[in-house]
């Protein structure tokens, strides 16, 4: 049996301070959602709950064992590749009830870095054990086959972003993270962005002066207030209109 706190690191290491699933204001949008009375408590049972990761600190490095699957509870976090020559490559924004660790499945290690955007706290599920209950509770088979399949979306609709013009992929990407924040009980039009624009630039594939200056473009005309990391969506239906046109169509706009 894995100890219970191997293959974490320090930072993310078990508190033994205990909500549980059922009390947790984010369940809805959490994966147990769907798990019923006994369901859910054989579930809560298995899960560490992490003390608080500070903004930078690692939950799990590449290379790391992968005994765990994560689920953010508070805060925020990003996924990143390195390349050989040292250079990030982000692969996600993490919220509150969305899953880290999914990507080294089809391997016994993690193949990239998670790290907090933020202060933010995460349940960390072993995933034997999770492996175990899977096979007793059809429910829980089928919300993991459900997370998994959300995580494969994810992954097509990041490919299919990179593809389109630098206008459309920046507006895609504002609605998208809207519509995550509407999903947990935020606000849709009105948000702060838990990443900065150097970050938002590295996983969009472009460069941070394109970012601020289509930023700026969008809020000249009446798109979208920015002050600071605080967006205001003004126009959401242009904006929406705007992820159907090219780079050129918006300049000329």
């Amino acid at each position: 049996m894995i100890p219970e706190n191997n293959g974490l690191p320090p930072s993310a290491r078990c508190s033994r301070e205990r909500i549980h699933c059922g009390a947790c204001a984010i369940r809805p949008h959490c994966f147990p959602a769907n798990l019923k009375g006994g369901e859910l408590q054989q579930l809560d049972s298995i899960i560490l709950r992490s003390r608080p990761l500070q903004k930078g600190e690692p939950l799990f490095d590449a290379g790391t064992p992968l005994h765990y699957f994560h689920a953010v509870r508070s805060g925020a976090l990003k996924t990143y590749l390195l390349s050989r020559e040292g250079e990030e490559q982000i692969t996600g924004f993490h919220l509150p009830g969305e899953i880290l660790g999914l990507d080294g499945l089809g391997a016994s290690s993690h193949p990239g870095f998670a790290v907090a955007l933020e202060t933010s706290m995460v349940c960390s599920i072993p995933l034997a054990r999770l492996e175990e209950l899977a096979g007793s509770i059809p429910r829980l088979r089928a919300e993991l086959l459900r997370v998994m399949s959300a995580a494969i979306h994810a992954d097509h609709q990041q490919l299919r972003l990179t593809r389109k013009p630098a206008a459309e992929r920046l507006a895609a990407f504002l609605l998208e993270l809207s519509q995550r924040f509407l999903l947990r009980g935020y606000s849709a039009q009105s948000f702060i962005l838990p990443m900065s624009r150097c970050e938002i630039a590295n996983y969009l594939g472009l460069t941070s002066e394109t970012v601020s200056r289509l930023l700026a473009r969008y809020r000249a005309r009446g798109l979208v207030e920015i002050r600071g990391r605080e967006v205001l969506l003004k126009d959401v239906q242009r904006l929406q209109q705007l992820c159907g046109l090219s780079a050129a169509a918006l300049a000329d706009e």
